[in-house]
């Protein structure tokens, strides 16, 4: 019998991990820990959580207990706490062995403390445990997340734009120089605390750029594509929140190194993304959106040319709340227990 603690359920990533560890044949029991909310209960912070006992189901009343506690009664940790939370929890699992997941950016840098104090303010209390860390792209580490017992999940918006990328740079398909990242998010990705920026006469009927320049997941995606490239690459990302409640759509633009044809493009990606389960690249024509990967573990993307051919353009949609946060840490746990990685995940998007 397994028991999964999710940490900081009360959360939109902490809680949209409940609902999808509810279906895993691999998640037996529930431990949710809490810091604010210990002794009530998550169902009635989100009524669609709430489910009947079922026999070898991770369902029935969903008590919040302190994060401690929660660690102690598992088997696997997610962390689903704002950066900053993660590091003592994460050597609470460590000294037992368990698997240790985080969804926020503590452990995305590996012994990069530098980078990681540069961008989010605070030093290293662990570093053996961020040297242990493997960051958590399937695509991308899929041999080192299933041997690693830490795993930094992606953020949303470097998920959509690695994926978005990386056949181009793996393959010596685009210029390093001159790669532009323009995503759109809805406001989940903002967090479950309202900001003045999230209420509705603010978000609703506009799109707004924001943190032009010095979005906190610059220096993830950077890194990420370098590995990608081997070699440093560095692209110009501007981030936009829109008036709606789930999805990323990041529109990339990248100079080729040599001209193709749109079909030459689609091709080298479809090949690159065969064997992957969650990457659907789309047919020539199609365009790559929201609506049609909302509440999966599906990133699509498709393929375009500007006028002229020089130029090529990649729209990559994904749910922020699922491959963006909490099912590709389903994902990369299934990989780190050697399960199918599509367990628990393989839904379809709804049509409507």
């Amino acid at each position: 019998m397994r028991t999964i603690a999710v940490i900081g359920a009360t959360g939109y990533a902490g809680a949209e991990l409940v609902r999808l560890l509810n279906g895993h044949p691999g998640a037996d029991r529930l431990a949710l820990g809490s810091t604010s909310k210990a002794g009530e209960s998550l169902e009635g912070l989100y009524p669609n959580l709430a489910t009947k006992a079922q026999a070898g189901a991770a369902s029935g009343r969903l008590l919040l207990v302190s994060p401690s506690e929660a660690v102690d009664a598992a088997d696997v940790v997610f962390s689903a706490q704002p950066s900053g939370c993660a590091e003592p929890l994460a050597a609470r699992a460590s000294a037992s062995g368990k698997l240790f997941i985080d969804l926020s950016a503590d452990f995305r840098f590996g012994g990069d403390e530098a980078t990681y104090e540069a961008w989010y303010g605070k030093k290293y209390a662990e570093p053996a445990l961020h040297a242990a860390a493997v960051y958590g792209l399937p695509e991308l580490n899929r041999q080192g997340i299933a041997a690693a017992r830490i795993v930094g999940n992606p953020g949303c918006y470097p998920t959509a734009s690695s994926l978005g990328l990386f056949p181009a740079l793996r393959l010596g398909l685009a210029r390093r120089e001159g790669i532009v990242i323009d995503a759109a998010s809805g406001l989940t990705g903002a967090g479950r605390e309202p900001s003045r920026s999230t209420h509705y006469s603010d978000a609703a009927d506009s799109v707004t750029p924001y943190k032009i320049g010095s979005h906190r997941h610059i220096p993830e995606i950077n890194a990420a594509l370098s590995a990608m490239a081997g070699d440093g690459v560095e692209a110009v990302f501007t981030p936009h929140l829109a008036p709606m409640g789930r999805g990323i759509v990041a529109t990339i633009y990248f100079q080729l190194q040599k001209p193709l044809t749109a079909a030459e493009l689609r091709e080298a990606y479809a090949s690159f993304y065969a064997e992957e389960p969650f990457v659907r690249v789309l047919p020539e024509g199609a365009v790559a959106t929201n609506r049609n990967v909302r509440l999966s573990n599906y990133c699509d993307l498709s393929l375009h040319l500007a006028y002229g051919g020089k130029t090529a353009i990649v729209v990559s949609a994904i749910d922020n709340m699922v491959k963006g946060a909490a099912g590709q840490a389903i994902q990369n746990m299934n990989i780190a227990l050697g399960l199918d990685e599509r367990t628990g995940l393989a839904m379809l998007p709804p049509a409507f």
